[in-house]
């Protein structure tokens, strides 16, 4: 979960999104998140608050969505948490900004953490999906750390940013199923 105030918000792998009163530990469920798609290592995956969220109550959630097939893929979406009726919260407003390339089959490595690092910009990981070889292709987003703005767009400077394209949100290649991001004291990703 990601604190917000008083009161962190805890997904589960199921779609359910949670307010968490932190003094008494009383659980409120939290309406407008996306469909979610479970199936082996996938769902409703993390919950991180924009750094501005006092200001815009803003809340991004990974979470696994359906393919054509019967195939799958990981995305990053965001919405407006109105907390205006404790008894009722809502995530308002929810907009997709980013979707693992392509969907494929199987239901493993999905990865998709997120973290905002200390640069401003929002880390992602993408999983390879149980496939390997696409870690190492531009043409895709698997198998990547990502590096994109708040709105899901490139970052500016990322690695890989002149070949355009996928490519352009690449931080870093050859991930096989990233579980966690994390800033070292010096602000470099570990």
């Amino acid at each position: 979960g990601a604190p917000l105030t008083n009161a962190p918000l805890l997904t589960e792998k199921e779609g359910r999104l949670w307010l968490i009163d932190a003094g008494s530990g009383k659980q409120t469920a939290v309406s407008g998140v996306p469909n979610v798609v479970v199936a082996g290592q996938g769902g409703l995956g993390d919950v991180m608050p924009h750094p501005d969220f006092a200001g815009n109550r803003r809340v991004y959630l990974s979470y696994v969505e359906g393919g054509d097939g019967g195939t799958s893929g990981a995305a990053l979406g965001y919405g407006t948490l109105d907390l205006s009726n404790a008894a009722a919260p809502v995530l308002r407003d929810f907009k997709v900004i980013w979707r693992q390339e392509t969907k494929v089959s199987r239901d493993g490595h999905f990865s998709h953490r997120i973290a905002f690092g200390p640069d401003g910009f929002l880390y992602l990981t993408s999983g390879d999906r149980q496939k390997m070889a696409p870690a190492q292709e531009f043409s895709g987003n698997l198998g990547k750390v990502l590096r994109l703005t708040h709105e899901g767009a490139p970052a500016p400077g990322n690695p890989w940013a002149l070949r355009g394209g996928v490519a352009a949100q690449f931080w870093t290649m050859g991930l096989r199923n990233g579980l966690g991001l994390q800033f070292a004291p010096d602000g470099r990703l570990w």
